[in-house]
């Protein structure tokens, strides 16, 4: 599988690079930042890209979703935060987030299996951090966005989260694989059995 992070930005999110061995398409994951460097990332792997998708509606996650798409990419995010994209401010994002006039929006819920990019991404919607947070799972890899970082876990105190979603969500990331790698919104890759065992918002879990 080809996979690559770009995280050289102020916020230092990730935004992931993702495709089949063999395939010439590729899926973004959460295009934050820098729409140019991903296009050129992609071109200088050979890639071309058929899809953006978002673990969630924040803006470090999606700003770069409009310069990125154009007319030809589709963004795919939760149904629960598209609301992000066009009112950011009466969504309750918590910061002055712009809006982001993507061309084309499709939208997903749970259990959702996106084929894309020679994959087949399957949607968990984990809320708490948002309303439509979710991590996306394709082979033995998870996206799990800001729900889980190693060492840490995203907030859940800003104007539309939920602390008890969080909870529940929380408990179902640990259902999972401990063998799973977790590929986070920011911060380095870890797995589920070593957040299992070290990170200090899950061992009491």
């Amino acid at each position: 599988m080809y996979l690559e992070a770009l995280h050289d930005n102020p916020l230092e999110s990730n935004c992931w690079l993702v495709a089949a061995d063999g395939s010439d398409e590729a899926v973004v994951v959460d295009p934050g930042f820098f729409p140019e460097r991903l296009h050129a990332a992609l071109a200088a792997a050979g890639k071309r890209p058929v899809a953006a998708l978002a673990t969630h509606g924040h803006f470090d996650h999606i700003g770069a979703a409009a310069g990125f798409c154009g007319a030809d990419i589709p963004l795919l995010i939760h149904e629960a935060d598209q609301p992000a994209l066009a009112d950011p401010r009466a969504w309750g994002a918590g910061f002055d987030q712009p809006p982001v006039p993507v061309s084309e929006v499709r939208t997903f819920v749970e259990d959702d299996a996106l084929q894309l990019a020679g994959l087949s991404f399957e949607v968990a919607h984990t809320p708490g951090h948002t309303p439509g947070s979710s991590c996306l799972l394709v082979e033995d890899l998870l996206f799990s966005g800001d729900l889980v970082f190693a060492g840490a876990i995203g907030r859940s105190d800003l104007p539309n989260s939920s602390p008890q979603d969080m909870d529940r969500s929380l408990r179902r990331f640990l259902s999972w694989a401990d063998a799973t790698v977790v590929l986070p919104g920011h911060g380095p890759a870890t797995t589920i059995g070593e957040e299992r065992e070290r990170n200090p918002f899950l061992v009491m879990l």
